[in-house]
């Protein structure tokens, strides 16, 4: 099933925000069996919002949409809707009532702007927002659907799962089944795995597809199956899954759609480890990454963000001489910061980075991007540099991820 995207919002436009909403939506309709068709990005604009609308349902029969429903005056998408679809805006008591309840959790006062968030266009059905004060609204004609809903993205997030997902596969069922088999795949390039599962691909069975979803120095595998016969196709993505882990071997770091902190803190609880880092370039992002998975508290400790000098000698325990001879950004520093972080902190594994993550602060010698990294679990301890590209941000997120995996892969080699 295809559908398209309208995102709304001078803001985005501009670039004083950034559209997150339509990337999580791709995200999870994907799974489903739901492709996106189009994305469109439009200002706060009756016309261009006309436009955008005849365009979508031009290519597809569902229309997500997402913004322009705040109580402002700029926020006009309630009124184009309401004349795109008939009918007149009305006063809908449930919203209303739901509006001041919202209110009163957050202990603020209704005012009259916010009141006007329970008017809605008399052609739609009103779906609760459970965790906002814009209602959601769906809307159908000529067998065509569009559903629009906030742009706060923890509300679209919360009731396209809660509600606007199951109504849509409730009311396009076709009979299929799709089934997803996702591997997260590392230590090689996307080129060279292509080459290798180039066999694999010619022999999949009709209605199995493969898709590589590279992400740093991470490949997902993706397998999509669909058919009416669950069980055959069951039967035959299991097949499938067998012969990659055959093929791929110790690539394949794990099974199921896995962000690579989770991953890693499978593995240290698993084997019953803990972990701490000590970070310098990266500011803290592992130990963020890390802490962002719920259950964290398992097995992380802690965080030395060791910024200055001083701190990787007074804290870390850093040789002040081995910074004179060998530079801040280097294997001996590193080595040692590990060291001192399960030190410090008590634990049974360490990530340490040190980098030039820019714009400034390169030479000839250690260019900006430039990142030593190491990884200790019991008595090991391992270290590599890397040439990573682009801005400071990028540096900064590919050196997080590539820590992650040198540690990971130190554990299993144990």
């Amino acid at each position: 099933m295809k559908y398209s995207i309208i995102v709304i919002g001078d803001e985005l436009l501009i670039g004083q925000v950034t559209d997150t909403n339509s990337g999580w939506i791709a995200r999870h309709m994907t799974p489903r069996g739901w492709d996106v068709d189009t994305i469109q990005v439009v200002p706060d604009d009756p016309d261009q919002i006309t436009r955008a609308i005849d365009r979508a349902f031009a290519q597809t029969d569902v229309v997500l949409m997402t913004g322009g429903l705040g109580p402002t005056k700029d926020d006009i998408t309630k009124p184009t809707l309401c004349r795109y679809f008939g009918g007149e805006l009305v006063l809908d008591e449930t919203v209303e009532a739901n509006v001041r309840q919202v209110m009163e959790r957050r202990h603020l006062k209704l005012n009259e702007y916010t009141r006007l968030q329970a008017m809605v266009p008399s052609s739609c059905r009103v779906i609760q927002n459970e965790v906002g004060t814009a209602p959601l609204m769906w809307f159908e004609r000529d067998d065509k659907v569009l559903v629009s809903m906030p742009g706060v993205p923890f509300e679209l997030k919360a009731m396209m799962e809660r509600a606007v997902i199951p109504q849509l596969l409730a009311r396009y069922n076709d009979g299929e089944d799709i089934e997803f088999r996702t591997f997260v795949v590392t230590g090689i390039i996307e080129s060279a795995l292509a080459m290798q599962l180039d066999e694999f691909e010619r022999q999949m069975p009709h209605g199995i597809h493969l898709a590589y979803l590279p992400e740093g120095g991470i490949i997902r595998l993706r397998l999509t199956g669909t058919s009416t016969d669950r069980d055959q196709i069951n039967a035959d993505m299991d097949r499938l899954s067998r012969q990659l882990h055959d093929i791929l071997g110790g690539h394949i770091i794990a099974d199921g759609d896995k962000r690579l902190p989770e991953i890693l803190g499978d593995c240290l609880r698993e084997k019953g480890l803990t972990l701490s880092t000590a970070e310098s370039c990266t500011g803290g992002n592992i130990a963020h990454e890390i802490t962002s998975i719920a259950g964290s508290s398992d097995y992380f400790k802690g965080a030395v963000v060791s910024y200055a000098n001083e701190v990787k000698t007074s804290i870390l325990g850093v040789s002040e001489q081995d910074i004179m001879d060998h530079g801040v950004v280097s294997e001996p520093v590193v080595r040692q910061m590990v060291e001192g972080a399960c030190r410090v902190l008590g634990t049974d594994c360490a990530i340490a980075t040190s980098g030039i993550a820019g714009p400034g602060g390169g030479t000839p010698a250690k260019p900006v991007g430039t990142v030593w990294m190491a990884a200790k679990c019991g008595d090991r301890v391992v270290a590599q540099v890397k040439q990573l590209p682009g801005d400071r941000d990028r540096v900064i997120t590919r050196a997080t991820l590539e820590a992650q995996l040198l540690l990971l892969s130190l554990i299993n080699q144990k």
